[in-house]
Parts: C-alpha cells; structure tokens; sequence
C-alpha cells in the first residue's frame, strides 16, 4: 500500500524478481491516484487499485476486500500516509509491516529525521515493525543504523535513510514469507537468529581523540 513515490516499493518489486525471493507481490493498493509508485507497479506487471475514498472506514472496507480477493497473507505499508482504520489494522494483526524512517520507539510521527536532528542524536535509522493501532507502534522485525553526520541536514539525513530502507525492507519481508518470524507478547522472535553483530560504532569516532594531541 503507497501513497507516492513508492521507492521503497521498487525495492520490493527488485527482490521478488529474484527466483530465490520467498515472496510476490500481487497487488499494489494507493489512496492517491497520481502516486508514483503506480507506475513501477505497472512496469513490472503488477496489478494496481486506487482506493481515494477519504472516509478511513470506506476505505478500509475496499482494501480489506481487495487484498482477500487476492489471497494475500502480508500487507506491507511503503510510504502510505494514511492513518488506517482500527479495525483494518487488527484484522490483519501480526500480517500487517510499516517502516519507518527512525530507530522507534524515538521518533514517531512525522518528519522524524527532523526531530532526530533537533535532538541532536549520533545515530538514527530505520525500523519494520507489525502494525497496531497507535501510530508507529508495534513489535520491532529489524532496524538498521545509519551515522548522524555534523554536516547532516534533513535532506541528507532522509536519503541516507532512505537508502537503509531499501535493504531493511526486503529482508523483513523475506522473513515473514519464510515463516521465521514469531511473536511473543509484543516482541519479535526470528528464527534461525542466534547472534547480534559483534561492531560497536561510536559517533563521534575514537580517532578524533587523536586531533590536535
């Protein structure tokens, strides 16, 4: 489900077209017919319906129907800008992934590179999470960490976010298509996981020590 530009869609639609990809994508759901993202949809065959109802509880009575009429088992929110209807969200409890351009639970809501800026933060990211009915809330799937720079403004920040989630993306999905992901309580358990990534990063780094003696 888009609204706009849908890179993060493309990222989607480039790994499914690997043969290895545990995944397809069988519909693609706008509330704005001018998205972009319709058209790489389109380029690469996928259906498309553009639902522009702006009542939420219209809207959600269409999508919901669309997506069972294709036997879909995960909605994957790229880009949508739509508060969605309570009861969309838990009928597709624990079938339903958002990400989000932020380490969450810091950040919620809109412009988060914005916020992170002000506050002045060494590190941001980007977050899938399962999707609850309180705004950019739910079970964590996968972050990734990108450097806050001293030169960083919000333009520079969100590409290189941006850029994050076209890899963070994919990888949730491909572990929700390969039955690795487990909930407990509101935590995430994946399969086959056994170890964190051993790196520290440090921003600013240790070798600034070394400047000036």
């Amino acid at each position: 489900m888009i609204s706009g530009r849908g890179s993060n869609l493309q990222a989607l639609i480039e790994a499914a077209a690997n043969p290895g990809y545990p995944a397809q994508i069988v519909l693609v759901i706008s509330d704005r017919p001018e998205a972009a993202g319709l058209t790489w949809a389109g380029r690469a065959g996928i259906p498309t319906q553009v639902i522009a109802s702006r009542d939420r509880t219209a809207f959600a009575a269409a999508a919901d129907r669309a997506l069972r009429d294709t036997g879909a088992e995960l909605v994957a929110l790229a880009g949508f800008m739509r508060i969605l209807d309570t009861g969309f969200v838990e009928s597709w409890r624990n079938r339903l992934l958002n990400i989000h351009p932020s380490l969450l639970p810091a950040f919620p809501g809109l412009h988060p590179q914005r916020q992170a800026l002000s506050a002045g933060v060494r590190f941001s990211g980007c977050t899938v999470h399962f999707v609850r009915p309180e705004v950019d809330r739910g079970p964590i799937v996968a972050q990734a960490v990108v450097a806050v720079g001293p030169e960083d403004d919000e333009a520079s920040l969100s590409a290189r976010i941006l850029a994050a989630e076209h890899r963070l993306y994919p990888l949730a999905v491909r572990l929700f298509a390969q039955r690795r992901l487990q909930i407990v309580g509101e935590r995430v358990a994946v399969g086959g996981w056994a170890t964190a990534p051993a790196a520290v990063l440090l921003n600013p780094p240790e070798s600034l020590v070394s400047v000036g003696g």
